[in-house]
């Protein structure tokens, strides 16, 4: 018999959409200059003129005081991955179905979060960004703006791996990230 895609039985195809409420894209930043470090990882409206990346990456460099080369770096990181998000919109995703498991495995600081959750791909009015929001302020995580943006950044990557097995990004469901 041959295998089939997860996809492959279902019949009822959807247009892709950016499964949040304000269609935001998780970014990932790591990048390494002259043994320098910067790590990060945020949304993204994609509706946004591609300009504001360069803007945000010149900020960026220099509230964190950074070597002017990261602001090239930084930039291309987001716009390659911006792209990436956006060639998905039309493709068709299909209905059925789709409870998946999602590990968080990652460290906020000075607290270390383990959970795990089913999360149901069909259901629309999910909102990554949203539940990440609620799960910091009921797990009463003591740096907010760090920790939803992290769960959010797992969660939706993690649903994009699911969704587009072949996507590009070497990011899996069960990902530790380490925010310091």
């Amino acid at each position: 018999m041959k295998p089939q895609s997860a996809w492959g039985s279902l019949k009822n195809p959807v247009k892709f959409k950016i499964p949040t409420a304000e269609n935001l894209v998780p970014i990932r930043l790591d990048i390494e200059i002259d043994g320098q470090r910067f790590r990060d990882a945020f949304s993204w409206n994609p509706n946004d003129p591609d300009s504001e990346v360069v803007v945000f990456a010149k900020r960026t460099v220099k509230d964190l005081k950074l070597p002017p080369g990261f602001i090239t770096q930084i930039a291309q990181s987001i716009q390659s991955q911006l792209t990436e998000f956006r060639s998905y919109e039309g493709q068709d995703m299909y209905t059925g179905e789709r409870v998946v498991p999602i590990k968080l495995d990652l460290r906020v600081n000075h607290t270390v979060i383990k959970d795990h959750f089913f999360w149901d791909l069909n259901n629309f009015e999910s909102d990554p960004e949203e539940f990440a929001r609620t799960f910091c302020k009921d797990m009463e995580i003591e740096d907010p703006e760090v920790g939803v943006s992290s769960i959010f950044f797992l969660l939706s990557f993690g649903c994009y791996k699911i969704i587009f097995p072949h996507f590009s990004l070497d990011i899996l469901v069960s990902l530790m990230v380490i925010i310091m």
